[in-house]
């Protein structure tokens, strides 16, 4: 008979904000659910991404950006894994870190979400001049493209701040990931889903990656039945694309991924920052064979000119 009683418990990091928060007690419930036996408890700290909010992310760096903090924590042995925004964290994991599992996906989309002055315009039909906030040069480099007569203006913050912003008439729309309003209970701020063909999304967007230490089969056993393996197999290919290009998630990367009939379709963009530049191609194989579809992809990209619109970015970045 089972007693009901605690035998261990697991520790959990996460950063401190509200989605983030909101992400981690979902994985701890369902957790909690599967192993009633364990005590799964959150410590959360800040990143140096949540610290720095009056500089432009492209302008301190990315690598490690939201998750350096939690990954020391995990090596040093004082939480068992982690909970990130997947699309947050690098492809090029420390040494002695893995990505355990990778969860089902929210919508993967980006999403406009207008001041109470627009709401009767789409994006096809804000004024010419209206301002757009975004931190993302992906979604920057693809909006300046199909829309040069916007003007764009920077925008930090959690997602309370944003909106608190555009409700304050700092700007006229601003872009956001829909998986987390729809994870906030927000979802009726979204004014417009935009469409795949205006803006591809980022890596990993709207699946939630777990780290832990490699090799920790226990904790791995545990975290296993968060997986889902179609969400799982879509965001290898979209890591190996970006990983093989070399570019994080402050350059102007964006995705878009399906299986059907057993066959992964993976799309790929690479942008200037003017938008006057895009580059795009499609690789389509077996689900099982995710990351070399990833790779292909960014080869294919590389050989029609990818690689030097990096490059000028990285210099724009660093100077």
């Amino acid at each position: 008979m089972s007693s009901n009683v605690a035998t261990r418990t697991v520790r959990i990091g996460s950063r401190k904000s509200q989605l983030a928060l909101v992400q981690t007690h979902w994985v701890q419930a369902e957790l909690s659910r599967a192993f009633p036996d364990i005590i799964f408890e959150v410590q959360t700290m800040e990143t140096q991404g949540d610290k720095i909010l009056d500089v432009a992310l492209s302008k301190i760096g990315d690598k490690g950006l939201f998750t350096q903090e939690l990954e020391d924590d995990m090596l040093n042995g004082d939480i068992d894994f982690a909970v990130h925004s997947l699309k947050d964290l690098p492809t090029n994991l420390p040494a002695g870190l893995q990505l355990g599992c990778v969860t089902e996906r929210e919508d993967p989309a980006d999403a406009m979400v207008v001041h109470s002055q627009h709401k009767d315009k789409q994006l096809d039909t804000l004024p010419a001049g209206a301002v757009i906030g975004t931190s993302s040069l992906r979604r920057l480099a693809q909006l300046r493209h199909y829309y040069p007569h916007f003007k764009f203006k920077d925008i930090r913050g959690n997602v309370n701040t944003r909106l608190r912003k555009l409700d304050e008439g700092e700007y006229d729309a601003i872009i956001l990931a829909a998986a987390g309003l729809n994870r906030l209970d927000m979802s009726d701020r979204i004014h417009q889903i935009l469409p795949a063909d205006i803006s591809l999304h980022a890596v990993g967007q709207g699946a939630l990656g777990i780290e832990c230490r490699t090799g920790d089969d226990d904790i791995l056993a545990l975290l296993k039945v968060l997986e889902h393996e179609p969400t799982a197999q879509r965001c290898y290919a979209e890591r190996a694309f970006l990983r093989e290009l070399e570019g994080g998630c402050q350059v102007p990367i964006g995705v878009n991924t399906v299986i059907d009939a057993n066959e992964l379709t993976l799309k790929g963009i690479v942008a200037s920052l003017d938008g006057q530049q895009l580059i795009t191609d499609t690789v389509t194989g077996s689900p099982a064979d995710a990351e070399n579809i990833g790779t292909e992809l960014a080869k294919r990209l590389r050989n029609q000119g990818a690689q030097a619109i990096l490059d000028d970015i990285n210099a724009q970045n660093r100077s």
